[in-house]
């Protein structure tokens, strides 16, 4: 009898095998992002769109007054295209590092996010989609106000928003695993001046690269924010496919890169 009941019942049901990565926990980061966005949001887009916009026509005017021809390029339209690169950088890798690091140290939001069905990656994709698509917009003030002083419109230009939200997406990663590692908030002063200063200077923002020693063209080609303006300025003035296409390659590379130890980094630092 019994073994009559063992064979009419059927086996457990296996478990619902849960997959590697969900879009709905990245939906609920944005969401979160999205809510504290409404609060700050002028702040925020004051500071992002026009600190680049300054310096742009500073650097565009003080320099412009010295040299008035870069190349084949008005100096005003280099530093333009150029400043593009340079506001992606700024208005990612600094949320990515301050923010990070608050947010898990003094707010402990992250454990709150992880409290709910959130995992890691998640979290760090969540965080990083956020701020590279802030960024991509951001980062196009400078070329606007180019075009407001004389820079020709062009139908490439609508990719320069594609190319400095990917930038923004490594560089996102880059802070975002950078607060993860540094013992203090203090400590990304070693961060700022060795490594993101030193990438803000040999990208060819202001100057061309390929009039420096030929050791520091060969680190720039390591620079993802050189990938980025020379992207930027191909896209504005006309598009070189074969070198766009390493560009590219570059800049999807140091995303896939920074992807992987910032989620690793989190992860030791929020569950182990």
């Amino acid at each position: 009898m019994t073994a009559d009941v063992r064979a009419t019942v059927p086996p457990p049901a296996a478990a619902p095998r849960l997959r590697r990565f969900e879009i709905a926990p990245v939906k609920g980061v944005w969401r979160h992002e999205i809510a504290l966005f409404r609060r700050y949001w002028r702040s925020a887009s004051f500071a992002s769109m026009f600190e680049p916009t300054f310096m742009m026509l500073a650097f565009g005017y003080g320099f412009g007054s010295l040299v008035a021809v870069v190349g084949d390029y008005r100096y005003l339209d280099f530093v333009g295209t150029g400043m593009v690169g340079t506001a992606a950088l700024f208005t990612s890798v600094f949320p990515g590092m301050f923010n990070g690091y608050i947010r898990r140290v003094f707010q402990h939001t992250y454990d709150a996010m992880l409290a709910a069905p959130v995992d890691t990656h998640e979290l760090v994709t969540g965080e990083a989609l956020w701020i590279a698509s802030k960024s991509a917009l951001y980062s196009c003030s400078p070329m606007v106000v180019a075009m407001a002083f004389g820079l020709d419109p062009s139908p490439g230009m609508l990719l320069v928003p594609l190319v400095t939200f990917v930038t923004a997406l490594g560089f996102a990663l880059f802070g975002m695993w950078a607060s993860a590692v540094v013992p203090s908030i203090n400590s990304f002063d070693y961060v700022i001046t060795g490594v993101v200063t030193p990438l803000f200077l040999i990208a060819g923002t202001f100057f061309p690269v390929d009039s420096l020693p030929d050791w520091v063209h060969v680190v720039a080609q390591l620079n993802p924010l050189f990938h980025c303006v020379q992207l930027v300025r191909h896209a504005v003035f006309g598009l070189e496919p074969l070198a766009d296409l390493g560009h590219l390659a570059a800049l999807l590379a140091f995303a896939a890169l920074m992807w992987m130890i910032a989620v690793r980094a989190m992860r030791r630092r929020l569950i182990a």
